[in-house]
């Protein structure tokens, strides 16, 4: 059971978060230690922050990790807005004392760091070694990122730009500036630095490069809401590559979660029958989630209750992956849709009770979905509400006969019509030129100009004619 949660804390992940937190009092499957450990880097403390949020069963567990990872780095924000959410809800934890001590000494040694940093860059400015230069700005912009300074990071990424000079500096920046905007959940920027470092050579295990871009650009595809794209790039990661390539954005779990759901999603049977259970590279990566596999293989068989029932099981763990919780709700519903629309296929009317018991949920019928499913267009139907019945609706096949051949002969006479023209400017011996912006704005005459009055093609056709009387008069 999921609902949205009533406050939040103002902390950093908050800032760039766009989607509001669900609260799961559901008990999940996941034990935290090992799914913990599947990942490194700073979304170690970000999936954590998260599950004590929103799982009610976890949170304690969740948040005395999550204070122990900030304390194990050097960003008091992240200490703090652990320590708070802590303290809120486990009061009489050890953890939940703030280390004032510990608050004070980090906030010293990294104003020292900052400095000496700072310091150290300035004089390879002045000393002009550009080499240093570009080793100083990354200093310090991984600096910045430790201690939670994600615009200042940014920033020292960019300067770094300007200082590479081999490949494999160009794929490092590129990567950078990728971790910071995965951070900020900024996707567009994600995309925008794992497209420039994608096909970069830098004479390192290339294919160990492409799993990373592979899975970054498709967690960046699935925050913009790409389902489909999303999940044709994760179909292409290599499962030969170590999960160490990837695993400060995703996991082998993850990538099997992502790609699945959204290719359920997005895929019809055959595509799926071909592109995931017959894949074999993919089936590796399913490997480590066998509900999501035999989902697919549920659906692709047309047991379409049995695979949302799969689904729903394992919804509670899924609404607490970082990435992937504000697009369960769409998720699940296009493939619930998929499931109707499929079931009601084979058939011209199906009773509602019959609907109620496949995918019907405990006192709510199915009736209101399917009214809004036929008023969006994705089930072609009508609902027969004295005799309880869904009753498709076919196309009079003549009418579409007819309308298509209507739109074929409109075409034809306005191609007809631009063809003569042409023909009667070529004979008047007029040249049209090239399109010209007014000032206002607007487009001028000339080709891409506005659409041309049909009397001015019948002027047009008498310009040759008038040519001609003129010379007889001469």
């Amino acid at each position: 059971m999921a609902a949205p949660a009533s406050t939040q804390p103002s902390s950093e992940a908050q800032t760039y978060a766009k989607t509001p937190d669900v609260i799961v009092s559901d008990l999940p499957k996941l034990d935290i230690d090992l799914y913990i450990q599947n990942y490194v880097g700073r979304t170690r403390y970000e999936r954590l922050i998260l599950i004590g949020r929103c799982c009610v069963p976890l949170r304690v567990e969740a948040l005395k990790a999550a204070v122990a990872e900030a304390k194990s780095g050097s960003d008091v924000t992240r200490y703090k807005d652990a320590w708070q959410l802590l303290r809120s809800v486990a009061p009489d934890e050890p953890e939940a004392k703030r280390d004032d001590e510990w608050i004070e000494s980090t906030e010293l040694a990294n104003r020292t760091e900052t400095t000496r940093l700072e310091t150290e860059l300035k004089g390879y400015r002045n000393n002009l070694i550009k080499e240093s230069i570009r080793m100083g700005n990354e200093d310090l912009g991984k600096h910045f990122e430790s201690i939670g300074k994600l615009t200042e990071a940014t920033d020292a990424y960019n300067k770094m730009r300007h200082d590479v000079s081999t490949t494999k500096h160009i794929f490092d920046c590129g990567m950078h500036l990728a971790s910071v905007a995965f951070q900020r959940h900024d996707w567009a920027t994600v995309l925008s630095n794992v497209g420039k470092i994608a096909n970069i050579q830098t004479g390192d295990d290339e294919q160990a490069q492409q799993a990373y871009t592979k899975v970054a650009s498709g967690v960046a595809l699935m925050g913009l809401g790409n389902y489909y794209d999303a999940a044709n790039t994760l179909l292409h990661t290599n499962p030969n590559v170590s999960p160490t390539e990837y695993n400060t954005v995703a996991s082998p779990n993850d990538v099997a979660i992502y790609g699945g759901l959204l290719a359920l999603a997005t895929m019809d049977r055959k595509a799926l029958q071909a592109r995931i259970l017959d894949n074999q590279s993919f089936r590796m990566f399913l490997e480590h989630e066998p509900h999501i596999r035999k989902a697919i293989s549920l659906f692709v068989n047309g047991r379409y209750s049995n695979c949302l029932t799969i689904l729903e099981g394992v919804k509670a763990d899924y609404l607490l992956d970082i990435y992937l919780q504000p697009h369960i709700p769409t998720i699940y519903s296009r493939i619930r849709e998929k499931c109707i629309v499929q079931y009601f296929i084979p058939f011209s009317c199906v009773t509602l009770d019959s609907l109620d018991a496949a995918f019907g949920t405990p006192n709510q019928s199915v009736e209101l979905e399917l009214i809004r499913m036929i008023r969006d267009g994705s089930l072609r139907a009508r609902i027969d509400a004295k005799s309880k019945l869904l009753v498709a609706v076919s196309p009079d096949p003549r009418l579409v006969v007819q309308t298509n051949a209507l739109a074929v002969a409109r075409k034809y006479e306005q191609e007809a019509k631009e063809r003569l023209r042409r023909v009667n400017l070529i004979v008047a011996g007029l040249e049209v030129s090239g399109t010209k912006k007014q000032p206002g704005g607007g487009v001028g005459g000339g080709v891409g100009g506005p659409e041309v009055e049909e009397a001015w093609y019948e002027d047009i056709t008498q310009l040759p004619s008038q040519g001609a009387e003129r010379v007889q008069e001469s």
